[in-house]
């Protein structure tokens, strides 16, 4: 039986693919005022998913010769805290850097509270993270967003390029993905599923363009599609960006939770996490933000995926409960990929 979704909540899609055929099952609404329902085209964010994607850009580098795993923030990003000048891409990747995240902090709270819909420079976001590692690099696991920011530095500085110019043509043009951007300002394309601040007896809120993504960036600022998710998440865990010996590397998995949870047993990759669920194993990522959960994933081989988005933010830490349930409504999502 289907677990049944709060009332309160808009909308929930997932998508399903077993077959050359993408199958989108929703509830609920994309827009509470409209009663529009979501679609495969609608426009939605990402958040920590976007982690992925510049994991894909890192390890196409790799994979290209022009970067390496074992590479150092000092050879490439030399004005960076000297603390973390001996700290690799492979640590930065598998999120065993110990560099503070910097989206924690009360100074990054503060700056982002002043200027919601004008970020920063991407350089200036690692300033709000102190310069002392939290403990010696590889030594544990720890999540944080300072670390995809500094890769998708890296990857700009080894490209010799910008990382969104990187990011454009070694994914977006390469997957095919014409209805996946990253942008620096809070604009979310239509046709859209809006995203909803939830605080009972309140209405929703509709909050889809509150903050700039320029304040997550490389580490939570994509926007998709639910079409483009699911087929990003299968060509990126079959391997399709990358050589033999660097997806090897990738998936290696020591043990860490994306946040949020993924289904059943959580373990860390690079930039990609392991969830063996009662019905299989599949790879791919989670994330959430300001009106979104979401949770892209597929099989070793690619050919069976899904991607299951909310829009509402669901935590274990605001709504335990609910996040119980969808962490329920992952495994049936795996399951039913896996069938």
């Amino acid at each position: 039986p289907t677990p049944s979704i709060d009332r309160r909540f808009p909308g929930i899609a997932v998508v399903v693919q077993r077959g050359r055929r993408a199958m989108l099952h929703t509830a609920g609404v994309a827009d509470v005022r409209t009663r529009r329902s979501i679609k495969l085209s609608d426009h939605m964010r990402l958040a920590s998913v976007a982690k992925a994607f510049s994991g894909a850009v890192a390890l196409s580098l790799v994979a290209e010769g022009k970067l390496s795993l074992s590479d150092t923030i000092a050879k490439w990003l030399p004005s960076l805290p000297a603390a973390w000048s001996a700290v690799t891409l492979r640590e930065l990747l598998a999120h065993t850097s110990g560099i503070p995240d910097f989206s924690q902090t009360e100074a990054f709270g503060k700056a982002l509270e002043k200027s919601l819909l004008l970020s920063p420079a991407p350089e200036q976001l690692l300033s709000f993270a102190p310069a002392d590692l939290e403990f010696a690099p590889g030594s544990r696991y720890r999540y944080s967003n300072s670390d995809n920011i500094i890769a998708a530095l890296m990857a700009a500085a080894a490209g010799h390029s910008t990382y969104e110019s990187e990011l454009g043509q070694r994914v977006f043009v390469a997957l095919g993905l014409a209805s996946t951007s990253l942008l620096s300002d809070a604009r979310l394309a239509r046709p859209r599923i809006n995203g909803y601040a939830i605080d009972p007896p309140k209405a929703p809120q509709d909050i889809s363009e509150v903050f700039a993504a320029g304040w997550s960036w490389a580490s939570g600022g994509i926007v998709s599609t639910p079409r483009d998710a699911n087929a990003f998440v299968r060509a990126y865990v079959r391997g399709a960006l990358t050589d033999a010996p660097t997806r090897a590397a990738q998936f290696t998995f020591v043990p860490g939770s994306s946040e949020p949870a993924g289904p059943g047993q959580n373990s860390a990759g690079l930039a990609i996490f392991r969830y063996r669920t009662r019905c299989g194993t599949v790879y791919g990522h989670t994330g959430n933000t300001a009106g979104y959960t979401q949770f892209i994933a597929a099989n070793a081989n690619g050919t069976r995926s899904t991607v299951v988005s909310v829009n509402a933010q669901i935590t274990p830490k605001a709504n335990a409960k609910r996040f119980v349930e969808l962490r329920r409504i992952y495994t049936l999502a795996v399951c039913a990929a896996l069938a």
